[in-house]
């Protein structure tokens, strides 16, 4: 008898069947490997680490993480496991160190041991270990101490900073003043305004706050922010090979970044052929200047005696050098404004006792200056009680064991993850008397007078505390009091429907969208 012939549906079933076949095998190949990965690296740490929540294979503890809020679910495990405790992102381990005293152990005791920065998924899209931010090691110790320098000179801390600061604050003001009364949304005008203070360091330039160039960068901020703190981040930082595959806000950071490093690119470009040596204009012309010293000095040498200088001056660096200035000079401070005007709104009552003190201090004529704040007390308590409440950065940048650590009788071993937890540290309620509720009395002592705390890390501390801490405490006084000298700020709906809780809480704490009517005093 003939064969009978295959019809084409069988043909058909059978290519299928192949096919679902080998997408089995392929399947189960992958769990093997990522099983054996899994308990590869369970099996190293053995005994090294801090106990924490059994993990399970491949996923880890993640089905313990709330990823719209995974501080939370860090700090909730803190009260099972310790202050000190493992957690496995995927197949990942990272030791997470919450409360106040383990945190100064941490950050400052041990501040060399753990000053280093974990490279997240996210973080090599973002800066690949370039620039200061997210590098460590030689690189960010070079950076860091030019950086903070440069800053100084073109006057952080000092006056000539807090002068551009007032300039700003005006034409923050005259647009405000243009709303006539009109509800309307701050958020993009004060970011603008953080923005040209820290592009007028960077570029040496300001924007109009109708330029079309700032209104694409703001936007572009904005969409970085708000993607970074997203859950999807979270989960592409614990499997980054399958997200990969799949869409989500995850997949725009890396043409955000893109966007952003081109418009920086051009300006970098810009300056090398203005550069001004002998009086430079701004910070990339200190580093450009930086960069033709460190290539005169190693003209003669060998190639041996070159890599000896171990020089981080090129422009790579430059490149993100000037993308972490600008995004975390413009984002934090004009995210903290942002909150700080909501909070304001939806408690009257702080408002009004700020607008007595800026009018018994400063009156309604001269410009607010930084020496001021000494003399009041209250509107300093309510700033920082803004930036301890909104728990801007709740589960701090990842830092990194830079060697073997022995701490606190677990022995941490070299490029571990460690997770700083400041939100158990900024609503730790050990220390503060109401750490859920926005309460200004947490910092004025029983004479009103301000009160410093220990316990306020709102930019980290240690090794790593934020090189822009002082310019944005310098930004908050002044944005803020030359505001509310000018302006009483309400709601368009009941204040007591203001939600002050986070819209999102990832990398940052972003606050809900209100439009307020900004009343002239």
């Amino acid at each position: 008898m003939q064969p009978l012939a295959s019809s084409p549906e069988s043909a058909y079933s059978v290519t299928m069947s192949f096919g679902e076949l080998l997408t089995t095998l392929l399947v189960v190949l992958l769990s093997v490997l990522l099983l054996m990965r899994f308990f590869q690296n369970t099996q190293r740490q053995k005994g090294r680490l801090p106990p924490g929540p059994p993990a399970l294979p491949i996923i880890g503890n993640i089905l313990q993480l709330d990823f719209k809020a995974p501080h939370k679910s860090l700090i909730k495990l803190s009260e099972q496991y310790g202050p000190v405790f493992t957690f496995w992102f995927g197949s990942f381990p990272a030791v997470v160190v919450c409360g106040a005293e383990a945190m100064r152990e941490a950050l400052i005791d041990h501040g060399f041991d753990f000053s280093g920065r974990y490279r997240l998924p996210i973080l090599k899209i973002v800066a690949d270990g370039y620039g200061v931010a997210f590098s460590s090691g030689e690189r960010w110790k070079q950076l860091r101490r030019f950086t903070l320098n440069t800053l100084r000179n073109f006057g952080m801390g000092k006056k000539s900073i807090e002068e551009r600061i007032q300039e700003e604050a005006q034409f923050l003001v005259t647009s405000f003043r243009n709303k006539k009364g009109e509800p309307f949304n701050p958020n993009f005008l004060l970011r603008g305004a953080t923005s040209n203070i820290i592009c007028s360091i960077t570029f040496g330039k300001r924007f109009d706050y109708e330029d079309k160039q700032l209104l694409w960068l703001m936007e572009l901020v904005a969409e970085i922010a708000r993607s970074w703190s997203s859950p999807w981040i979270q989960l592409y930082n614990t499997f980054p090979r399958i997200m990969d595959f799949l869409p989500g806000p995850h997949r725009k950071v890396s043409q955000n970044i893109t966007n952003l490093r081109s418009f920086l690119a051009k300006t970098i470009q810009s300056h090398k052929q203005t550069v001004q040596k002998d009086s430079p204009r701004d910070y990339i012309d200190c580093f450009l200047t930086k960069m033709d010293e460190v290539m005169a000095a190693s003209f003669p040498l060998s190639y041996q005696e070159k890599d000896e200088l171990n020089s981080e001056f090129f422009h790579k660096n430059l490149l993100v050098m000037t993308q972490d200035l600008f995004l975390a000079g413009t984002e934090t401070t004009s995210t903290t404004l942002c909150w700080a005007l909501q909070i304001l709104t939806k408690y009257p009552e702080v408002q009004e006792k700020i607008h007595n003190e800026v009018g018994d201090v400063i009156g309604s004529h001269r410009r607010p200056v930084i020496q001021d704040r000494v003399k009041m007390p209250y509107t300093d308590a309510v700033i920082h009680e803004v930036q301890r409440y909104i728990d801007l950065i709740p589960m701090n940048l990842p830092h990194m064991a830079t060697s073997d650590v022995n701490f606190r009788g677990y022995l941490i071993p070299k490029g571990m993850h460690v997770i700083p937890v400041l939100s158990s540290v900024l609503k730790d309620n050990s220390h503060w008397e109401s750490p859920e509720s926005f309460n200004a009395s947490h910092f004025l002592d029983e004479n009103g007078c301000f009160k410093k705390s220990e316990n306020f890390m709102a930019f980290s501390a240690g090794k790593r505390t934020c090189l822009g801490a002082s310019l944005a405490h310098m930004e908050l006084f002044l944005f803020l009091t030359t505001l509310l000298q000018n302006f009483i700020f309400k709601a368009v709906i009941d204040q007591k429907d203001i939600d002050t809780s986070p819209d999102l809480t990832g990398f940052l704490s972003i606050p809900r969208v209100y439009k307020f009517y900004a009343i002239p005093c």
